[in-house]
């Protein structure tokens, strides 16, 4: 059994449990495209099978999100879960407006030392836990739109971001604060899309049973942005670069009608790359 299940996760829920969940209940192995942190919800994109094989080569990795920050406090985790530590000013709409292109194309972010990025073979989260002293490093990611949305509370308000892989909402929160001269922490997280896969076709957790799961799964080719190669020498299918007449790059190569994986031609020659059968 191979393919994509677009999960809903709902707040509570850690991301690996809710892989485990699917495990159980198709009995293959699992691994899913991007951490959701407990706090938040959304769009959890689940490899199933072999198709976890191909996380890498999906090219649209842009996730979309709706966060609500508050400023004039913080805390520890830099979400609504932590320890209050500090306090400050709240902004106004029109000063968080203005800040916000400072925040987009390419920056330089620290992630929040309660996160998963590892620190001497331990995750930050755990030595953060543990009370101990250490720093993470900075990491360039992208952010492709950072939106005020209006107002959701007295020092309350609604973003929606677009960002590329790694970005930290929470850190966001934090360093937008920061640069309006307060303190900011994240109070909710949704995430609305993951790339190809989106909210509006999602799958919520508990609806998934052990006799509707299958039906939810979503073909591995039909979310891979290639074209189709069409090669008649069987060869490629044993290790064997082959003759092909199109253009260099990546294409989906099927066997007797079956998705086989994925080809890769350079200089006229094909070579299977990623087989998945």
């Amino acid at each position: 059994m191979t393919g994509f299940l677009n999960l809903f996760k709902p707040e509570g829920v850690s991301s690996a449990a809710a892989v485990n969940r699917v495990k159980r209940l198709l009995h293959v192995s699992c691994g899913h495209m991007g951490t959701l942190d407990p706090l938040a919800c959304g769009v959890l994109p689940v490899g199933v099978g072999n198709a976890t094989r191909l996380f890498d080569y999906f090219l649209q990795k842009q996730k979309r999100y709706t966060a609500r920050f508050v400023f004039g406090a913080t805390t520890d985790t830099l979400d609504r879960e932590g320890t209050p530590v500090a306090g400050g000013r709240v902004p106004s709409e029109e000063e968080i407006v203005r800040a916000l292109p400072a925040f987009t194309g390419e920056i330089v972010q620290i992630p929040p030392k309660y996160s998963a990025v590892s620190v001497g073979g331990r995750r930050g989260y755990a030595l953060a836990r543990a009370g101990e002293d250490f720093e993470l490093p900075q990491r360039r990611v992208t952010v492709h739109s950072f939106c005020l949305t209006g107002q959701t509370g007295p020092a309350e308000f609604a973003f929606d971001i677009v960002c590329g892989a790694g970005t930290y909402i929470r850190a966001l929160a934090r360093d937008l604060a920061a640069a309006l001269g307060t303190q900011g922490y994240m109070t909710y997280l949704r995430r609305t899309a993951s790339g190809v896969f989106t909210e509006e076709t999602a799958v919520p957790l508990d609806r998934l049973t052990a006799e509707n799961a299958a039906a939810f799964l979503i073909p591995t080719d039909s979310v891979l942005p290639y074209p189709v190669l069409v090669c008649g020498d069987a060869r490629i299918f044993h290790g064997v670069s082959v003759a092909a007449d199109v253009a260099d790059g990546l294409y989906k190569l099927y066997a007797d009608g079956a998705f086989y994986g994925l080809a890769r031609v350079e200089n006229g020659l094909a070579r299977a790359e990623k087989k998945l059968c």
